[in-house]
């Protein structure tokens, strides 16, 4: 059997990797991740492991934006010193929720269940997933992004907008660097919540938190001026909400 472990304290890794070991010396433990990203790109850059031990506060976020940036399929045993997020855990790929430190025994019984279910091929559980059916935001939270031949992860509170640039889709960050995205723009509005994010025009989407000023100009012109970008980008086009949608973008804004 092969173990992911994601793990942010580096200790209670070890602890993992030890017990694993004197309950199944086959066991192999195929990785040591800290982080979303992290779990992200080893996923993408390694073979499938059979199982991930997976803590859920993470340096960078909970672990279930992994879930939310991919698709993962892959059994997991939640290894967690918090009890808040049970149902959220077993909304995904979830055989046991283990609380630290974790002891021998509690290990023991979850790979036990997991050998069990998974050699029976007991792999899905739709009663319980109907039960949670409206647990998770429809919305999406991050995106996956590539970087050469790595993977980025970035979650949607660190997009600056989203834009059409020679045909193609970018997201921008708060950083100023800019992604290409697998999405068009009408879909990408149907993914995001509308709460957070506005289509101004055509070519452009800006979240609420990117908003720094709003001008309103003559002929009945509105343009907007966003976090980090100059103010010389009043004479860009690219913020300049359309006639049609002012009435409506006022009215998101005042939310």
């Amino acid at each position: 059997m092969n173990v992911l472990i994601v793990e942010n304290e580096k200790p209670a890794a070890g602890i993992l990797v030890r017990l694993l070991h004197h309950i199944d010396p086959a066991i192999q433990v195929s990785g040591i991740v800290e982080t979303v990203e992290g779990t992200i790109n080893w996923i993408q850059d390694h073979d499938r492991p059979d199982l991930i031990l997976m803590d859920i506060q993470l340096d960078d976020g909970l672990c279930f934006e992994v879930f939310e940036t991919i698709r993962l399929d892959i059994p997991v045993i939640f290894t967690t010193a918090y009890d808040e997020y049970t149902l959220r855990a077993f909304k995904v790929n979830s055989i046991d929720y283990l609380l630290k430190p974790v002891e021998e025994q509690a290990l023991r019984a979850a790979l036990r269940k997991y050998r069990g279910m998974y050699a029976s091929g007991m792999v899905a559980r739709p009663d319980f997933d109907r039960l949670l059916g409206g647990y998770s935001s429809p919305y999406k939270s991050r995106f996956l992004v590539k970087i050469g031949s790595r993977y980025r992860s970035i979650p949607v509170m660190d997009v600056a907008f989203i834009h059409i640039a020679e045909k193609n889709v970018f997201l921008r960050t708060m950083e100023g660097k800019d992604f290409a995205v697998d999405y068009s723009l009408d879909r990408l509005q149907s993914m995001l919540d509308p709460a957070v994010f506005f289509r101004i025009n055509r070519a452009c989407i800006v979240p609420v938190h990117s908003v720094a000023e709003m001008h309103s100009l003559s002929a009945g012109r509105f343009q907007l001026v966003l976090r980090g970008e100059p103010k010389s980008a009043l004479a860009n086009d690219l913020f300049m909400v359309s006639r049609d949608k002012i009435s409506e973008f006022k009215q998101w804004v005042d939310r």
